[in-house]
């Protein structure tokens, strides 16, 4: 069944890489979903959601200490072409507010390259956040929830 399911996952991010081309060509903004569960975006994770519980900020923080690296380093980043994206991101089913934060990896690309960020994400509330993407390294995360810090790279 997983092998099913992350079947399906490859099968959508190649039919979104092709809308992707096909909207950066027009011009439109790709839409990236992204779905935040306690302490982790289900995409960015091949598509497992690891069932964590959270009712607090720190019960993120002890789950991520122990496991997000490991995690992260299985992941594989998400790669995109330059160009304009809005990154829709739902709060599917943590009790407490999120937010979402991209933003360049390590202090030069953090500030030459764009950033976005924003919080209100209560439960079951989704919000997009618009940005153009320029050739790098990127990280994003949601520090309200404490996710890992996944990466993107994006090159032409």
């Amino acid at each position: 069944m997983l092998h099913l399911k992350r079947s399906l996952l490859l099968a959508g991010a190649a039919l979104a890489v092709a809308s992707s081309a096909t909207a950066q060509q027009a011009g439109k903004p790709t839409l990236i979903e992204l779905t935040q569960v306690p302490c982790q975006f289900i995409e960015s994770e091949d598509g497992v959601d690891r069932g964590y519980k959270s009712k607090q900020k720190e019960d993120c923080d002890a789950i991520n200490a122990k496991t997000g690296a490991k995690r992260v380093a299985e992941a594989k980043p998400f790669q995109l072409k330059p160009g304009k994206y809005i990154f829709r991101v739902t709060n599917k089913s943590v009790p407490y507010e999120l937010g979402f934060w991209l933003r360049g990896d390590g202090v030069v690309a953090r500030a030459t390259l764009p950033s976005v960020s924003g919080g209100g994400l209560v439960l079951g509330k989704t919000q997009d956040y618009a940005i153009e993407l320029k050739p790098g390294e990127y990280l994003y995360s949601c520090p309200l929830n404490t996710t890992p810090d996944y990466r993107l790279i994006v090159k032409g």
